[in-house]
């Protein structure tokens, strides 16, 4: 009278229970040996039969994951290789730019070496000319003038101050001081193509201190800033002594406004003639002594812009780089200068 359950046993599980039964089922000894070996064999075929569902299904995810991580180390391998190509562009523009680099500085560097070989070529053509017409002057006034100028015309040197010289002369030599100084100044613009600034002292000797200071500067500085690269300042001893200290901004040895430019002063002394005997630091102390006498007597107010002996000492160690002596000349024109 009571219910009867049947469970029916997984296929998968009874045949699994049939292959370990396999394993541990002893065969009758009195089974012939063939139905022995043929039971065993089907039993077997039922076990990998069974399990092959398995292994395919192994084998299918295996090979769903292979797939997958196919594209994975494709698109790895790509980037690689952009980034592989994004450095080799950036090397080859980086050495490019080099070479260009390279190319133009030797362009730009022989563009200008010939450059500064052909001003200075026509600095000493003329400065040679100068020497042939002004044959009475000193061998040591060309020699040490065309060493200093010529310091200026290499574009390629860094030039730390300007050029300064300053020709003297006493009254005997006075056409031959101006002439003289015009035609060095010249042949120093000229080889560059440039022009010359020129301050007369004589007509400003009677003017305010301050007033000719200014105009000083304003005519030097307005110059050199257009590309002027001399300067002529002609009887430096009669610039109002006040003035004169403005000279202090172009010609100092460190902080000078302008570097790559010459300056020339003339100072006519009171005496008539100088001696050929003196030596050129006995020149020098000659004037140096005529100019303490000549600003530092006269009737200047002792103010700042006023003269005294400490700003004329530094005055002089500016303007005294080379001071060179000028002789008298026979074969001068009457009227300005050759």
């Amino acid at each position: 009278g009571g219910t009867t359950s049947y469970f029916e046993e997984n296929p998968v599980k009874e045949n699994a229970k049939a292959c370990d039964s396999n394993k541990t089922e002893r065969p009758n000894v009195y089974t012939p040996l063939k139905e022995i070996k043929a039971d065993f064999l089907e039993k077997n075929q039922e076990c990998y039969s069974t399990s092959a569902p398995q292994s395919r299904s192994k084998s299918q995810h295996q090979s769903s994951a292979e797939k997958q991580s196919q594209p994975l180390a494709k698109n790895d391998g790509e980037l690689q290789n952009g980034f592989h190509k994004m450095w080799t562009l950036l090397l080859v523009l980086l050495i490019s730019v080099l070479l260009l680099y390279v190319l133009w500085s030797g362009i730009q560097d022989g563009t200008s070496s010939r450059r500064d070989a052909e001003i200075l070529q026509e600095f000493r053509a003329r400065m040679e000319k100068l020497k042939n017409t002004y044959q009475s002057q000193d061998p040591d006034l060309w020699r040490r003038a065309h060493a200093s100028l010529e310091k200026r015309l290499n574009s390629s040197r860094v030039h730390l101050e300007p050029a300064i010289l300053l020709l003297t002369a006493g009254r005997e030599a006075e056409k031959a001081l101006r002439c003289l100084s015009n035609e060095i100044a010249n042949a120093f613009a000229s080889s560059q193509n440039a022009t010359t600034i020129s301050i007369n002292g004589v007509d400003k000797a009677i003017e305010d201190s301050d007033a000719v200071k200014l105009e000083v500067d304003t005519e030097l500085s307005s110059g050199f800033s257009e590309g002027k690269k001399v300067a002529v300042v002609h009887r430096f001893e009669s610039l109002p002594a006040g003035s004169t200290l403005i000279f202090y901004k172009y010609c100092d040895h460190e902080n000078a406004a302008f570097k790559d430019v010459a300056l020339l002063l003339t100072v006519l002394l009171d005496e008539q003639s100088l001696r050929k005997s003196l030596t050129f630091q006995e020149v020098e102390e000659k004037v140096r002594d005529f100019l303490w006498a000549k600003f530092t007597s006269s009737d200047v107010p002792s103010s700042y812009n006023g003269m005294d002996t400490d700003k004329l000492s530094g005055l002089w160690s500016r303007i005294s780089h080379l001071v060179l002596p000028v002789w008298p000349e026979k074969d001068l024109p009457l009227e300005g200068c050759t």
